[in-house]
C-alpha cells in the first residue's frame, strides 16, 4: 500500500526539501495538483493517499485520526530525511497535526505545519453529526462548499465510492477530540473570510496547540481557497521560505510571534464551543 504520492519530483536527482501534502476530506492527492508548478525546482511534493480512494479504492477506508496519523508518520519518517514542510488542508489540517506531533517524537519535525480551512481542535466537532446523515445530506453539504466536481452527479459508481471516502473522514474528524500536548513546530494558519463552514474569525485558535512560532493568513475563494493558483502561489512562497535551509526566512515574511500559550479550561473559552465553526470536510 502507498500512503505518499509523488505529485511532482525536482530536476535534480536528489531533492534539498520536499512538502508533504493532506487534502480535504474523500480528497485525491490529485487536489494538490496547482501546487506542482509553485515550488521551487529543488522542493519534492508528495501528497498522501488514503485507503478507499484513487489507486487505494479497493481497501477499507479507516474512520479514525490517530491510526491514520501513525500510518503517514511512519511512511514519512521511512524518507530520506530532508527539511520538509506539512500542508494540510481542512480534514488534512487534524491529520496534519496529528502526524506532526508523531514525527516529533521520532526526530523528525518537520520545519513548518500549515493548517488551512479547519478549526483548532479547542473547538471540537458538535453533534448532529455529518457523517451519520445520509448520501443526500452529504451530497447537500457538498453543494453547499463547492465539493461536486461537474459531470460527478451523472456517475453513480463513483459517488458511492466518494460519499464512502467523505463519511469515513468525516467520521474520524468529528470524533477527533483536543489531544493533552500540542506541538512544538511553528504554525501557520490559513483560512477564507468566505468559507461557508469555517469561522475564520477564530483562525487564531490554533496558536493554543503550539509552542513554536504562530502566525495567520486571511484569503477569499471558499472552503478550497488553498487549491485556487493566486492563493496557493502564496502559501507556496511561505513555505518555501521556510524550508530555506540555513536562515529564518519564514519568520522574516510572514511576521511569526513568539508566544508560550496556555489553553484556557475547556468551560471557560472565549468563543463558546456549541457555536464553533463548523468544518465537514
Amino acid at each position: 500500500m502507498t500512503w505518499l504520492v509523488e505529485l511532482r519530483g525536482t530536476t535534480d536527482r536528489r531533492p534539498t526539501a520536499r512538502v508533504i501534502a493532506l487534502a480535504h476530506a474523500g480528497g485525491w492527492p490529485t487536489a494538490f495538483r496547482p501546487w506542482r508548478d509553485l515550488l521551487p525546482p529543488e522542493v519534492q511534493l508528495l501528497v498522501a493517499q488514503l485507503p478507499g480512494r484513487a489507486t487505494r479504492s479497493g481497501e477499507p477506508t479507516r474512520d479514525r485520526v490517530e491510526p491514520l496519523a501513525q500510518e503517514l508518520a511512519r511512511a514519512v519518517a521511512e524518507l530520506d530525511p530532508l527539511p520538509f514542510a506539512v500542508v494540510g488542508h481542512s480534514f488534512g489540517s487534524v491529520l496534519g497535526y496529528e502526524m506532526t506531533k508523531l514525527l516529533e517524537a521520532r526526530g523528525r519535525a518537520p520545519r513548518l505545519l500549515v493548517v488551512s480551512g479547519r478549526q483548532a481542535p479547542c473547538l471540537p466537532s458538535e453533534p448532529p453529526f455529518l457523517h451519520e446523515g445520509s448520501d443526500a445530506d452529504l451530497l447537500a453539504h457538498l453543494d453547499l462548499i463547492g465539493g461536486i466536481p461537474a459531470g460527478l452527479l451523472e456517475r453513480a459508481d463513483f459517488v458511492q465510492a466518494t460519499l464512502r471516502a467523505i463519511r469515513a473522514d468525516l467520521a474520524a474528524l468529528e470524533t477527533y477530540r483536543r489531544p493533552v500536548s500540542g506541538t512544538g513546530v511553528d504554525v501557520l494558519a490559513v483560512g477564507a473570510s468566505d468559507d461557508p463552514v469555517v469561522n475564520a474569525a477564530r483562525l487564531h485558535l490554533w496558536s493554543l496547540e503550539t509552542v513554536g512560532a504562530f502566525a495567520s493568513r486571511l484569503f477569499t475563494g471558499g472552503h478550497f481557497f488553498l487549491y485556487r493558483p493566486d492563493t496557493a502561489a502564496l502559501v507556496a512562497a511561505e513555505v518555501a521560505a521556510a524550508l530555506d535551509v540555513g536562515s529564518r526566512s519564514f519568520a522574516r515574511n510572514v511576521a511569526l510571534v513568539r508566544h508560550t500559550p496556555v489553553a484556557p479550561p475547556r468551560g471557560r473559552l472565549a468563543v463558546p464551543v456549541t457555536t464553533a465553526g463548523r468544518d465537514l470536510t
